[in-house]
């Protein structure tokens, strides 16, 4: 076994270019680094959150980038080349828009500066973090045009990053992107299972045309 998160651990990904490395995450509030030949201890561990942490996501395109939500709505993205034994580190992107627990998220399989993340406040986001000024890498989509309103009818600022916003499910679960049709994303939760085109991955509406053809 490898030993040496303090509380119960929530979610594990495999790095998708070394075989024996994976990352992990736990209601301590860590996500380490394990070395499967080396089981003694993690090779880096990242205070990454205050709160239970209970998803992660390796970027499949930009090995170095990982991706932690946690119970309190944020998600971080976090640069493995910064995090430096017995040091703290900061995250290269913070983002608070989800104002309940982050229950899944996952970067596009081919657009490596494209994450979607899903939350316990009925809402699916779609983020592209080449706006980030810290991360650059990709394209950049266009952004979220229209206006967002809260639960009391206020306007909400828009985050330059969001490019998208799923809502009308509740309790989304566990959200993916299709493999192989870039910009059309399923997701799971209590009421059952949507799948939505993100318009701003997909602006000349190729989807739509093949499903239009299909049918």
């Amino acid at each position: 076994p490898l030993l040496g998160h303090s509380s119960s651990v929530e979610d594990i990904k495999w790095s998708p270019t070394e075989a024996t490395v994976l990352s992990s995450c736990s209601c301590d509030g860590t996500v380490k680094i394990w070395d499967t030949r080396n089981r003694s201890s993690a090779m880096l561990s990242i205070n990454a959150h205050a709160t239970d942490v209970n998803v992660i996501s390796w970027n499949t395109s930009v090995a170095y980038l990982l991706a932690s939500g946690a119970d309190d709505g944020e998600f971080k993205i976090w640069d493995l080349r910064m995090v430096k034994p017995k040091k703290e580190t900061e995250p290269v992107g913070h983002f608070t828009w989800h104002k309940k627990p982050i229950t899944s998220l996952e970067w596009h399989p081919s657009d490596e500066s494209v994450i979607a993340v899903s939350g316990d406040d009925n809402q699916v986001s779609v983020w592209d973090l080449a706006l980030e000024e810290d991360i650059e890498v990709g394209n950049q989509h266009p952004k979220l045009d229209n206006d967002v309103f809260g639960s009391k009818g206020q306007k909400v600022d828009i985050p330059p990053q969001l490019l998208f916003l799923h809502q009308g499910q509740e309790q989304p679960k566990e959200i993916h992107f299709h493999p192989q049709v870039p910009g059309l994303i399923g997701s799971t939760a209590a009421d059952g299972i949507h799948m939505f085109i993100c318009e701003p991955l997909d602006p000349k509406n190729n989807i739509l045309k093949e499903v239009n053809q299909e049918s």
